[in-house]
């Protein structure tokens, strides 16, 4: 992801402003969510109420990435404003925020609204700020992070302002969420990062040629749409415009899932023609079904392994999980999966795009029979698992620790010297791939979990010990006063009982200082 929004211009009447702070805290909402989410730092919102001071602020040196406004500019109309903004800068994205439906209705009657980037209404949710921002960003970004890491695209095909203004909030709180779940999967900090920022892109069409552009466009890379049915094509409304393009996706890529959302009722009988789900608009249950539709759909949440019919008979969490089912599922339960190209799918959506690219090329028919597609899977799987982890030092988890191809720490700060040294060897093995050099031969680092300085600095300073360990000359003293000391970290604990739950086999057991093998330290 290069580009990032970190400064809005919000330009409305004090009362609008008003309305859109409500208590004063939504900048601190927004902050905070994004802390909780593991959002990169939350943009700067900078507000004035005339066009003129915004415009002398773009003059300046200020550089926005954003622009939102409202209907109610003190000095001058929101379109004679946006475009001034445009005269300065053509690329910066203006968004238009309203209050109330009939008056966004009589703008666009009455003015041409084509200079705006997006037009939104205002719900009371901060949520959709969040949306607004993301939306931006995906539009800037989608190009770079399909070609360059496969992420996926969501496309959202609606040209109701109301409806969208909902469904954005929803769709980007629900990616973050399954982000939020593959963060604790991450095999470390770093992992855990690419993941958060390889979430799905959402690319928001309002017209059957912006969606059609945007699929062929990014085919490749679709993880799922969601369509209005109501929309234009060719220049005119049609009302089946999004069984039309559900067809037409359908008959390129038949395993895409296709949400349509409409106010027909007799939507049911032509929807299962184009084999697209649906949803009624006006139903109470909508934006409940919307979620629901996604963690099944899109590869969210749990893989949930199902018959034919639809009976669920097993499902799994994290890749370990899915291996392990995968031996005990019937015939007829993994032909179902793999010739719907559900394993990829949900590989996808875990951002695990290497595997997924693994899988999706080779077709049920490439095997002589479902035991060898099932051994292919589970290999594949395992064989993933192992080199993902392979020359990396991980967060321990007990989940996915590998007792075989495993190099693990508790806590974080510096490793000791042969902590250090074994990973070393460990990432030069991986690295130059010398495991399986010689014939017959596997050369590998044995699994090992460390324990980080950060684990003895706290234990040192929560019982007082430094400056007894420091004065004290009496090893014995030193080290009844270590063994009595009463406080231990608890998370510490509970990851080492872990460890130990898992481990069957005997334990070597060193210690491993800061100072020791060090080339330039006493």
């Amino acid at each position: 992801m290069r580009y990032k929004v970190r400064e809005i211009l919000l330009v409305s009447s004090i009362y609008d402003n008003y309305l859109f702070e409500e208590d004063g805290r939504l900048y601190e909402l927004i902050r905070e969510e994004y802390q909780n989410l593991n959002l990169s730092q939350a943009p700067e919102i900078i507000h004035v109420t005339t066009g003129m001071e915004a415009l002398e602020l773009l003059r300046g040196k200020n550089e926005f990435d954003m622009i939102i406004t409202t209907l109610h500019i003190e000095d001058m109309h929101p379109t004679v404003f946006a475009r001034q903004v445009k005269e300065l800068n053509k690329s910066l994205p203006i968004m238009l925020l309203a209050y109330d439906n009939r008056e966004r209705k009589e703008l666009m009657l009455n003015y041409d609204t084509s200079i705006f980037s997006r037009i939104f209404i205002w719900g009371g949710d901060y949520h959709l700020l969040i949306g607004m921002i993301k939306c931006v960003e995906d539009v800037m970004n989608v190009k770079n992070d399909t070609e360059s890491i496969g992420v996926q695209v969501i496309i959202l095909v609606e040209d109701n302002v109301r409806f969208y203004s909902s469904y954005l909030p929803i769709i980007y709180t629900e990616i973050f969420k399954q982000a939020q779940r593959l963060i604790r999967e991450g095999v470390n900090t770093t992992h855990r990062y690419l993941r958060m920022r390889a979430r799905p892109k959402i690319l928001l069409c309002t017209t059957y040629e912006e969606a059609w552009e945007c699929f062929e466009k990014y085919k490749e890379y679709v993880l799922g749409i969601i369509i209005d049915n109501n929309f234009k094509k060719g220049g005119h409304r049609d009302p089946e415009a999004g069984l039309k393009l559900a067809a037409a996706v359908k008959a390129e890529l038949k395993d895409i899932p296709i949400l349509i959302q409409t106010s027909d009722q007799t939507i049911a009988e032509k929807a299962e023609k184009v084999d697209a789900s649906y949803l009624f608009k006006n139903s109470p249950r909508l934006l409940y079904d919307l979620r629901k539709f996604m963690m099944e759909h899109f590869g969210f949440g749990d893989f949930i392994l199902k018959t034919p019919d639809g009976k669920e008979v097993a499902r799994a969490s994290n890749l370990k999980e899915l291996a392990k089912e995968l031996k005990n599922i019937s015939d007829e339960s993994l032909l179902y999966h793999a010739e719907g190209n559900h394993f990829s799918k949900w590989l996808k959506a875990r951002t695990e795009f290497w595997l997924a690219h693994q899988l999706r090329r080779r077709k049920v028919s490439d095997f002589a029979s479902t035991e060898a597609l099932r051994e292919e899977l589970i290999g594949a799987i395992n064989g993933y698992i192992q080199d993902r982890s392979r020359g990396v030092i991980s967060d321990f988890d007990k989940d996915s620790f590998d007792l075989f191809n495993s190099f693990a720490r508790i806590g974080g700060g510096s490793l000791g010297g042969k902590a250090r040294g074994l990973g070393f060897i460990n990432s030069l093995i991986a690295n130059y791939k010398v495991n399986n050099l010689i014939k017959g031969v596997t050369i590998s680092v044995p699994s090992a979990v460390v324990i980080g300085a950060d684990v003895f600095d706290s234990f040192m300073s929560e019982n007082d010990l430094e400056i007894f360990a420091l004065n004290e000359t009496d090893d014995l003293k030193i080290t009844n006063k270590f063994i009595d000391a009463p406080y231990f970290p608890q998370n510490v604990i509970e990851k080492l009982s872990g460890f130990l739950d898992i481990v069957q086999v005997p334990l070597a057991v060193r210690s491993s200082s800061l100072l020791e093998d060090s080339q330039f330290q006493p």
